[in-house]
């Protein structure tokens, strides 16, 4: 009977014990979308063109972890579909342990490196170091920031679920869970572009329509019939917006002109037109014309046509040292097209850049053709920024440039800017793409430092066209293809100001560059998106004036500065 009981048991399958049920961690977070969080946490936090304080580097880290992190669960997703399983076996713990342990071991090492690698930035941008708790806090902010972010994502998965499982009733589950994902993206692309943005653009409009008409008591009304806003003006001084009046009010002084050129100077014409002067941009860009008539700036030896910035702004840099060359002997027409921030403007308002640069140019450029060839002073044109890309506008190409014009000086180009993106890649071979050459100097210089003027030593006919470009200005090198493409400024011989230890991630330089255009004004002159006291030298070469000495330059440099930011 024993024996028979023991025969029967031995028979008898064993039951297996149950399963361990899943920890929360386990069920809440995907273990290779965590691992592959913290690879893309730790690469943000290598060099990349500019130096970044902790709590916009926690910023940069945890939103690349984040975009590790979904990267990870949609790979899961991907194999789980192809496999045709619903979910796929949770990590052991001991996976996540050893996770743990790797992460804070390679937290601790990265921002060590990290400190190292912001030395050197720092050090070539002329910028104090950090002190030793903001790198703790950098790790600390990251990690934070990361979390909110995947709390985000989770919170949206959820709702991804729900959906599914409300369209399970009447559908197969693989075409719920379709039909979920589109409705929600379809939600969320008509919340972004009709709720969202109709919102936030009104929000931004009322705001900035605010800073615009703010009136600022260090730059009071001109009592000049030679300045727009002022006695006789066509324009109204409230009418020029915030930027506008700086710009007429600043500049050099008679006195202040004829102290630095040791004779009797005369008041330079700054002829403006604001968003408010006129009733759309081809008008706004007649009544700019007209004020330089009014003011008879076509008597002056020079006419320079400015293209702004979003808000309206100039770079005092590049105006003041035109008037200082010339003796005052000069007149410069701009207007306002938007009062939206560069960057805002950049993405909203980019056509009306090209068209007020195109409209103003032509007003102008049709008002010196009357005049007999004899008699008409020189033309030139300068912007920076986006002020620079709309100032291109009105040319086709480099030749088209100097064929109606008597020389440019462009500043801090962006990725749009047409004719300095094609010079650029038809540069010469040899010469790199953040400091290129084309046609052998021909009529156009790439400038990072006065010495790049001389660069190369074939001779430099007129007209002449200077960009002046920084290695570290993500303005310039910031372009979508960054994502999955390596830029050729990483691979060809850097700039003086770039770090040798960056190196192009996918994706994650693409988010860094992105990040580096917020703070791209942070730096010293020399440096990033920050151009002042090298305008002398790139104006003293496109226009020679007559009597002008590189003394001369190296006494101006100085007394150029640009407080204002667009």
């Amino acid at each position: 009977m024993t024996d028979t009981a023991e025969a029967t048991e031995e028979a008898a399958p064993q039951q297996e014990p149950p399963a361990k049920k899943p920890t929360w961690w386990q069920r809440h977070y995907t273990f290779t979308g965590t691992v592959l969080a913290l690879v893309f946490l730790w690469l943000s936090l290598t060099p990349s063109l500019l130096p970044r304080g902790p709590l916009f580097q926690g910023l940069v880290s945890g939103a690349a972890g984040a975009i590790g992190y979904g990267i990870g669960v949609l790979a899961v997703w991907l194999v789980q579909y192809m496999r045709s399983k619903d979910a796929s076996p949770h990590a052991p713990g001991w996976a996540w342990l050893a996770v743990v342990v790797v992460g804070v071991i390679g937290q601790i090492l990265m921002i060590i490196y990290f400190h190292v690698w912001q030395d050197e930035v720092r050090d070539l941008n002329g910028v104090p170091r950090m002190s030793f708790w903001d790198h703790p806090l950098t790790a600390v902010l990251s990690i934070v920031v990361l979390f909110i972010f995947v709390e985000i994502g989770q919170l949206i998965g959820r709702l991804v679920r729900f959906l599914t499982r409300q369209l399970n009733r009447f559908a197969p589950p693989r075409v719920s869970a379709v039909v979920s994902v589109v409705l929600l993206l379809a939600l969320s692309i008509a919340l972004l572009n009709g709720v969202v943005v109709h919102a936030g653009m009104g929000f931004l409009n009322k705001t900035f329509a605010a800073v615009n008409d703010e009136t600022d008591p260090d730059f009071p009304a001109p009592d000049s019939t030679l300045r727009s806003g002022g006695p006789e003006s066509l324009a109204s001084w409230e009418s020029l917006g915030h930027q506008g009046r700086v710009f007429v009010s600043a500049g050099p002084t008679v006195e202040e002109l004829s102290k630095f050129n040791g004779k009797p100077a005369i008041e330079p014409i700054r002829a403006y037109a604001g968003l408010h002067s006129a009733d759309g941009i081809k008008a706004t860009a007649a009544l700019a014309a007209q004020e330089l008539l009014r003011t008879r700036g076509l008597d002056r030896d020079v006419v320079a046509v400015a293209t702004t910035t979003g808000t309206g702004w100039i770079n005092e840099a590049e105006a003041a040292a035109l008037e200082y060359m010339y003796n005052g002997n000069t007149a410069i027409v701009s207007m306002q097209y938007s009062f939206l921030p560069s960057w805002l403007s950049f993405l909203v308002d980019k056509e009306n850049a090209r068209q007020a640069g195109q409209a103003l140019f032509e007003a102008v450029d049709a008002l010196i053709r009357e005049m007999p060839e004899g008699q008409r002073p020189k033309l030139v044109v300068f912007g920076e920024s986006l002020g620079s890309f709309g100032g291109e506008a009105p040319f086709l190409s480099l030749n088209n440039l100097i064929a109606r014009t008597d020389g440019a000086l462009y500043s801090g180009p962006t990725f749009n800017n047409t004719i300095w993106a094609d010079l650029t890649r038809n540069r010469d071979n040899g010469s790199p793409e953040w400091l290129p050459i084309f046609d052998k100097g021909e009529n156009v210089r790439f400038v990072a430092r006065p010495d790049n003027l001389g660069r190369p030593d074939d001779p430099w006919s007129e007209p002449r066209v200077v960009y002046l470009q920084h290695a570290s200005d993500p303005i310039a090198w910031w372009n979508p293809d960054l994502l999955f493409q390596e830029p050729d400024w990483l691979k060809e011989p850097r700039g003086y100001d770039l770090s040798g230890r960056m190196q192009w991630i996918p994706v994650v330089t693409f988010l860094q560059v992105s990040a580096d255009m917020a703070v791209a004004v942070d730096v010293p002159d020399g440096h990033g998106h920050v151009y002042v006291k090298d305008v002398a030298n790139g104006w003293a070469a496109v226009l020679q004036p007559p009597g002008w000495t590189p003394g001369k330059t190296e006494r101006l440099r100085p007394l150029l500065s640009n407080d204002e930011n667009a």
